[in-house]
């Protein structure tokens, strides 16, 4: 009987019924069992008789904490035992009163009304019966009229937002009068710093959600007023994401023209001094904008990189001839008699094509295309010596040990499209940019032409012949990706790290990493290994579960990035429960278990989801699912069909906290055998 009675104790409630405490302002609170299968009316018309509150239609059940959003027949599943809720006029009358005082002639109260009106308009059932009610409508009078200002108008500015961002209303019904005027708070020299940043960021939602407006706000806000804004700290981030905004939704044959006039009006060098070596550390929405600026600008070579080479272009084979010239000194006439066309076959031959006779033809395969060829005569007249010590060097040895350069060059630049991924749309949760390449104008051509000495230096040491061309690329591709890996802050200093990082000490590095594998297999440390192996998985154990004890903070990815909003989760001190819950900003140490009102019994945990199974992974509209997006997903999945799903910051992070999500499981298979 004490057995049964145990289990009884142990035993969760039916996940049908929540226990709750539901306040009432001036009464004590009602603690109450939601039946889930009732009627979501039923259960406010009976608080409400508790009270004696008639028309209960016109109320509603909103969270007490966090959010404090309202709760419907959608989201009633969240509701979680011990949730405290509060009792709340509902959504279409709390909409219906706001938008009256909005309405009203006093002043003070038109604040307070608008104040309310920005915490509540992130609420999705508010955000309906508000816009139902013609609110926005109201909001985008308010801001064309240009007769408010400040906390008015930022408050204005940021419902207007907030209510966008639920896509119930089409960005396109927006008014060409409201444009402008947004814009003219955007090209304003002396505007408030919180009125500009929601400026910026309703600009560029309208930029990424309507090609029409694209158009509109290009034409009202010129790049070189939103290029001045990046001097500001406080609003950089808003800026540069309207900039890439303008950037991606730019047609094709125009992208070109806006990056010279970048380029122009010195892009790269302010966001090099005010941003990347300013005052204080990039932050993570921050290196997502660079990462983004980053692939835009390299994606402007893809067009050269898909582009083959005419073999019968007389204009283009005159380039492959200039590249003869200047690493022969030969004549400039590419045309002559059949002697001389017997010489430039040889010395096309000595420049390391493939196909000597017509070497056009090596320049037909895409990708790399004509982007092998540009960065070739690149080299040729900015970097001459360099480009004839590397061809004549090879071309004059009788060994069998001379590296091929024109297909080297062709090769390498197949490679680096490949590393940089050139032609990919930006991945919306990756903020892999690299500082070196915002530290000169032509940074891929000067990034081919380091890699391109280092080639040649690998096939000197590797002491390589034409047979062993791909293990060279092999090699030098695991160079180039390791110096990546390091982020050095200029070319100079890739060119250091690629210049350390020689063929002995890869095949150092590689040993070193078998190793490391290889010991672990030998008899003795197999049978030492069994022997420690369960202290081992138990010391493991603690580890993991003292890493969900003192829990992690993730950035909420939404349609607006730029605005960094955070939330937590931990593991109770009993590894009973995980507790989580929203952030006003990113945490710096432990947060009480006290602000994460979210809660999930860890005995309702049915499994662990990753990559392209995640809910949120399936859901996900966003500039583009790559790969390495995928690989840093990973989500819940509890009692009853629910799911709490994570984006990690980078694979390290997934990896740790998928192996925490497992430890989870096997305390909940512990507790349940246990019961």
């Amino acid at each position: 009987m004490a057995c049964v009675l145990a289990v009884r104790a142990v035993m969760p409630p039916p996940s049908d019924m929540v226990k709750v405490a539901i306040e009432w302002p001036g009464v004590n609170a009602q603690l109450i069992e939601i039946d889930q299968k009732k009627p979501l009316a039923s259960i406010i018309r009976e608080v409400c008789d508790g009270w004696s509150l008639s028309s209960s239609e016109q109320f509603g059940l909103r969270y007490a904490d966090g959010p404090q959003l309202y709760i419907t027949e959608q989201n009633r599943g969240d509701i979680k035992n011990g949730s405290i809720l509060r009792l709340a006029i509902s959504p279409m009358r709390a909409a219906r009163q706001l938008l009256e005082r909005i309405q009203s002639h006093g002043i003070d109260a038109r604040l307070e009304a608008l104040k309310e009106l920005a915490k509540l308009s992130a609420d999705p059932s508010f955000a309906t019966e508000f816009i139902h009610t013609e609110g926005l409508g109201t909001l985008a009078r308010l801001v064309e009229s240009g007769t408010h200002f400040g906390e008015m108008l930022a408050f204005t500015l940021t419902a207007f937002l907030e209510l966008m961002d639920h896509g119930i209303m089409s960005w396109d019904l927006i008014s060409v009068s409201f444009i402008k005027q947004i814009a003219a708070y955007v090209n304003q020299p002396m505007m408030d710093v919180s009125i500009l940043q929601r400026s910026l960021a309703i600009l560029e939602s309208m930029v990424l959600n309507s090609h029409s407006l694209y158009q509109r706000v290009a034409q009202e806000t010129p790049v070189t007023q939103l290029i001045t804004h990046l001097s500001n700290q406080e609003i950089q981030t808003y800026a540069i994401a309207l900039i890439n905004a303008l950037f991606l939704k730019t047609p094709e044959d125009r992208r070109q023209e806006m990056a010279s006039t970048l380029a122009q009006k010195h892009l790269r060098g302010i966001i090099l001094n005010h941003i990347i070596r300013g005052n204080r550390p990039v932050k993570a929405e921050m290196a997502h904008q660079l990462y983004v600026l980053q692939v835009l600008t390299f994606n402007l070579l893809e067009e050269r990189m898909m582009t083959k080479m005419d073999p019968n272009d007389q204009k283009q084979r005159d380039i492959i001839f200039e590249l003869r010239r200047i690493a022969f000194d030969g004549d400039s006439d590419p045309s002559g008699t059949e002697k001389r066309k017997a010489i430039y076959t040889k010395d096309y031959r000595m420049l390391g094509f493939t196909n000597p006779v017509n070497p056009a033809i090596d320049f037909t395969q895409t990708p790399p295309g004509m982007l092998a060829l540009d960065n070739m005569l690149y080299l040729a007249k900015v970097h001459q010596d360099t480009y004839i010590r590397i061809v004549l060097e090879n071309s004059s040895r009788e060994d069998k040990h001379e590296c091929p350069f024109g297909r080297s060059a062709i090769e390498l630049t197949r490679m680096l499209c490949d590393i940089l991924q050139v032609g990919e749309l930006p991945n919306e949760g990756c903020n892999d940019f690299h500082p070196m390449f915002f530290t000169h104008e032509r940074a891929w051509e000067e990034f081919f032409c380091i890699c391109i000495q280092l080639l040649n230096k690998t096939w000197k040491e590797m002491r390589a012949t034409a047979e062993d061309f791909n293990k060279v690329m092999t090699v030098l591709r695991e160079q180039i990706t390791r110096s990546l890996a390091m982020k050095p802050p200029s070319l100079e200093q890739l060119r250091v790290k690629l210049c350390s990082l020689s063929y002995s000490e890869v095949l150092r590095l590689r040993q070193s990493e078998r190793m490391s594998q290889d010991d672990f297999q030998s008899p003795p440390i197999i049978e030492l290994h069994e022997r420690i192996q369960p202290e081992i998985l138990e010391l493991i154990k603690q580890q993991r579960l003292s890493r969900l004890c003192e829990g992690s903070c993730f950035r909420k990815l939404g349609n607006r990035r730029r605005q960094e909003k955070f939330w937590f989760c931990r593991l109770s001190l009993n590894h009973k429960v995980l507790h989580y819950g929203d952030l006003d900003e990113s945490p710096q140490g432990e947060v009480p278990f006290e602000l994460l009102t979210d809660k999930i019994l860890v005995s309702d945990i049915k499994a662990v989801l990753t990559g392209k199974d995640c809910p949120h992974m399936k859901e996900k509209s966003a500039l583009k699912q790559n790969k390495e997006l995928l690989e840093l997903a990973f989500s819940i999945l509890y009692d009853p069909d629910e799911a709490l799903n994570f984006l990690a910051t980078n694979k390290y992070e997934v990896s740790l906290k998928n192996t925490t999500k497992v430890t989870v499981l096997l305390e909940r298979k512990e507790f349940d055998d246990t019961v």
